[in-house]
């Protein structure tokens, strides 16, 4: 077996993509690809003599001969050099399999730094975010609000993941930014259904990313000012060549910038700060220690009812998550050793600041240990995994009573998968998930499976899997635009599930052009969603419901190099079957098919970008469909009769009088967005960027709140022109 890492020369960052290739004295060749941290392995190598090459697109071609002994386990890592000879033209044929817009296998998208830097945003720097929302099965709220929906899922139905740690609530307020810049990433993995058994306890959707370990060669940094926020990234040796320090952080000058630029106020602030240490103890192991803290505070008001953001409530959360990790490749075993120690806390609030009305605390601690065999003709992965959770809620208002509530939740569990075929035509990849809680005394067997087969240009491709999710989030959907979540633990005899079931098509007819197209469904039980009640009130009881979700997205990528530019349609349709006790009086029937209020029927996303000269202009287009929402038909007082009473000196408590729940739909949603970049470099291997560009330029009015106890509105963010800067060093 020969295995290792491989590294840019310059700043010792893994390289993905590599292709590795070994010639036997006798013309048999053996080969394969390195992963996100730069890992090749290749089984199945007699003794003898190798001739090694190494290749990657725009790098040196590493050349080499290795010897290799009877059951030898070799770790060979090496460094390729960027290309520095001059050429006529450039023309770029290929890409890593599973990377562009189009690259979607049964529900997986891989992203990375620069695809997400193609994407126009009103930031001279990339977000991970601005990427997501170009997904035809991604609903949003709109730009404001920081709420994700992946094919009918609700926003605490996905997992995020930073390196292997969980983040509770990964995006800002300003729906242009989330915990992750595209300059602290690596890769990141996006699967909308169908994900593997390494993942569990959430319903809907994986985002897995993967940072950088920062420079281990050199210092290098950059500070970019925009007006939404100002940001710095600074990496470097700790000790060269083997330890090294990235940060990242940025905080919102909203009131500096943006806010001056439409003349109206817009009170929101958020930030958010990033750290890795990652340090190669040797050739075999390597260990890194990372830290995320992110701030969001906002006033949910009409525009122009509050100047700032003391005046009126406000919901405010904080992120803090901080782990370890630690790989090993043992020297005599065909094996990589992965463990994860993390911890994880979100606290969210809503109301005053100082006296809030609500409030919602989740943490949780992690271990995980993930095992990969390297065998003969495929990887066999499996793991462990414990977690200690702690819920706290406190949730009271103008027209309730202040009620608490405390829960501990332990989970433990296994995992197991491996894949089957021939890699160059058809690969199964079945497994087995099994999560218990003990605290509950519940057990879950959840299989898996996920099949692509190549024909040629042809690629198609499938999953399957069951999912249960016993720890929920709650959020008040009766008012369009909620952003206040409260956690907590679902009853044992009615933990949400969901069956996934994914169905691909793609097809690359010449290397510029690649076309997607998928199909979906998912079966969703015993669901856990807020109870509709006639009081402007929010509690943790809910009422059980079931779903189903069908869905449809189309995809279309053409890269020449010059330009770029996709567009992508999403037709989905999600109906709950809500089952509250109190339905039948009210609608006269035990049960009630409604549409929730993250069913968007159409779905379309569009983007160009043409690089000449120097210039970058990216132009970007989106449209949704009106979402779901209930109509209030009234408003009265109610007295509770529960002794005697003066009505004439009894005020009462406000209720509010529904039509069908969810019965209504908002305007569509739409904007354009137009941007213009120009770099410059400069000696001693410095840059400048700048960026002019301007935000929903037709100035389209989108409806992003809506508050049905006193019909408040609030649109999205109105023509914003923009500039911004960037210096690299």
């Amino acid at each position: 077996m020969l295995r290792g890492y491989v590294y840019d020369v310059e700043n010792a960052e893994p390289l993905m993509g590599v292709n590795v290739v070994l010639t036997s004295s006798d013309g048999t060749i053996s080969g394969a690809s390195s992963d996100f941290e730069g890992l090749y392995v290749i089984t199945r190598l007699p003794a003898g003599r190798y001739f090694f090459r190494a290749t990657f697109i725009g790098y040196e071609t590493r050349l080499d001969t290795l010897d290799l002994a009877a059951g030898e386990i070799r770790t060979y890592n090496f460094s390729l050099a960027f290309e520095t000879r001059e050429l006529d033209e450039v023309v770029v044929e290929a890409e890593r399999d599973g990377a562009g817009a189009a690259a979607v296998v049964a529900g997986l998208q891989t992203v990375r730094p620069q695809d997400i830097d193609r994407i126009t945003s009103p930031d001279v720097s990339g977000d991970l975010v601005n990427y997501l929302t170009t997904l035809p099965g991604v609903v949003t709220v709109g730009d404001q609000g920081g709420q994700f929906f992946v094919r009918g899922g609700e926003p605490t139905q996905n997992l995020v993941l930073l390196d292997g740690m969980l983040v509770y609530q990964p995006f800002h307020l300003i729906g242009f930014y989330s915990a992750f810049p595209s300059n602290i990433i690596n890769v990141a993995d996006v699967y909308a259904g169908g994900f593997g058994a390494r993942f569990g306890g959430r319903l809907s959707s994986v985002i897995n990313v993967a940072t950088r370990n920062g420079n281990k060669r050199r210092f290098e940094g950059d500070i970019s000012v925009a007006p939404f926020v100002s940001a710095a990234r600074l990496e470097g040796p700790i000790i060269r060549n083997r330890m090294s320090l990235i940060f990242s952080g940025r905080m919102s000058v909203i009131d500096q910038g943006v806010q001056h630029l439409i003349d109206t106020p817009l009170p929101y602030s958020f930030s958010d700060v990033f750290g890795k240490i990652h340090a190669n103890l040797s050739a075999n192991s390597q260990v890194s220690f990372t830290g995320l803290q992110t701030y969001d505070r906002g006033t949910i008001d009409p525009v122009g009812a509050a100047d700032t953001l003391s005046s009126s409530d406000q919901v405010i959360w904080r992120n803090k998550v901080f782990g370890t990790r630690f790989v090993l490749l043992p020297t005599s075993l065909p094996v990589q050793a992965e463990i994860i120690l993390s911890s994880s806390e979100i606290e969210n609030t809503f109301g005053q600041e100082i006296d809030p009305a609500r409030r919602s605390k989740a943490s949780r601690f992690n271990f995980s240990a993930n095992i990969t065999h390297f065998m003969a003709n495929s990887n066999l992965d499996w793991g462990l995994f414990l977690s200690a959770i702690r819920l706290e809620s406190e949730l009271g208002g103008d027209f309730q009573e202040v009620s608490t509530d405390v829960e501990n939740v332990t989970e433990v569990g296994a995992y197991i998968e491996t894949e089957i075929g021939n890699p160059d035509k058809i690969r199964i990849r079945p497994g087995f998930r099994v999560a218990s809680f003990p605290s509950n005394g519940v057990s879950f067997l959840e299989p898996r499976a996920r099949v692509i087969y190549d024909v040629g240009v042809h690629r198609f491709s499938a999953a399957w899997g069951l999912y249960h999710q016993e720890v929920v989030g709650l959020t008040d959907r009766r008012d369009a635009g909620e952003v206040f979540t409260a956690w907590t633990v679902s009853p044992k005899e009615s933990v949400p599930e969901a069956m996934h079931a994914i169905v691909g098509y793609q097809i690359r007819p010449v290397p510029a052009l690649r076309f997607a197209l998928e199909g979906y469904y998912k079966k969703l039980s015993n669901l856990s969603i807020a109870r509709w009640s006639a009081f402007p009130r929010f509690t943790t009881s809910f009422q059980k419901a079931d779903g189903e979700v069908f869905g449809i997205d189309a995809r279309i990528e053409l890269d020449t190099g010059i330009f770029y530019g996709f567009v992508n349609y999403g037709h989905s349709k999600v109906e709950y079957v809500a089952k509250q006790s109190e339905i039948q009086f009210w609608f006269g029937t035990q049960e009630l098919i409604f549409s929730p209020p993250h069913d968007r029927r159409h779905q379309v996303n569009a983007l160009a970008s043409l690089a000449m000269y120097g210039f970058t202009l990216g132009i970007r287009f989106q449209f949704g469909s009106g979402l779901p929402f209930s109509r209030a038909v009234g408003f009265d007082e109610f007295i509770l009769l529960d002794g005697p009473t003066d009505v004439f000196e009894e005020e009462g408590s406000t209720r509010v009088l529904y039509g069908q729940p969810f019965d209504g739909r908002l305007p569509s949603y739409h904007r354009l967005d137009i941007s213009l970049d120009k770099s410059f470099s400069f000696v001693g291997g410095t840059a400048l960027v700048l960026q002019a560009g301007v935000t929903n330029a037709y100035d389209r009015t989108n409806l992003f709140y809506v508050d049905l106890f006193t019909l408040r509105s609030l649109n999205q963010l109105p023509l914003i022109p923009s500039f911004g800067a960037k210096f690299e060093f």
